[in-house]
């Protein structure tokens, strides 16, 4: 049977992989990994603060300013990767998790620990379940990534949409749909991740930036996930 050319990529690839791949790879779930996790503590500091939840959520400057620094931070980090160096870059990266977590803060106000707990582990199974896939499957991702892409882009239209329809079948919806697209993009981005790594000789500067992008993107979908599959399970709470 004929190899197409995707797969004779991944395996000239995977024949000579440099000693560089493993720690490069380490170091994007390292950084996806800490950057969860300050996020989660930041969110949950802010959740157990009524001065801060009412500065966030009470005054709609603040709120807004926090979303379009969200924003602007992965704007920066991402069209400015190599100009910035590597220090600054997980500094911005990290200032991110924690902005991300500040805004994120009325999820632990919202919903029960037990709640929270339930529908984390389930995105934990989850993403690891689509991240493995992603890493070792032949199959070329592409195009099902570009359609993931283009159904976000309908999701999040759909969402401004519903902001005035405040409609709860629309809401659900567009949540189970979220779940569909960033398990799909969890799968991508792992390819293409692992794809972009594993043509690195060296873990340098350069390679570790990939990385860190690709910590980004990983970081972006699992959290994605988890606020679609909360909206499912939180509500059936």
């Amino acid at each position: 049977m004929e190899i197409n050319e995707f797969e004779k990529v991944v395996r000239q690839q995977e024949g000579s992989l440099s000693l560089a791949f493993p720690a490069l790879m380490r170091k994007v779930y390292v950084w996806m990994t800490l950057a969860l996790a300050i996020s989660g503590v930041t969110a949950y500091g802010v959740a157990h603060s009524e001065n801060l939840l009412a500065l966030i959520y009470g005054n709609r400057l603040v709120f807004w300013g926090l979303i379009i620094a969200e924003l602007a931070l992965v704007f920066t980090v991402s069209a400015a990767i190599n100009r910035l160096s590597l220090t600054t870059a997980t500094l911005l990266f990290i200032l991110y998790s924690v902005v991300n977590g500040a805004t994120l803060s009325y999820i632990f106000a919202a919903f029960s620990t037990a709640v929270i707990t339930k529908v984390f582990f389930i995105t934990a199974g989850t993403f690891a379940a689509m991240a493995l896939y992603g890493y070792f499957t032949k199959s070329d991702l592409s195009k099902m990534g570009k359609i993931a892409f283009m159904a976000l882009i309908g999701l999040i239209i759909a969402s401004l949409v519903n902001l005035f329809m405040h409609s709860p079948m629309l809401d659900l919806i567009v949540s189970y749909a979220g779940v569909l697209v960033f398990v799909g993009l969890t799968a991508w981005d792992t390819q293409k991740i692992k794809q972009m790594l594993a043509m690195q000789e060296f873990a340098d500067e350069g390679a570790q930036k990939i990385a860190l992008m690709g910590a980004l993107s990983l970081y972006l979908d699992f959290i994605n996930l988890f606020i679609y599959l909360l909206r499912i399970f939180g509500g059936r709470d």
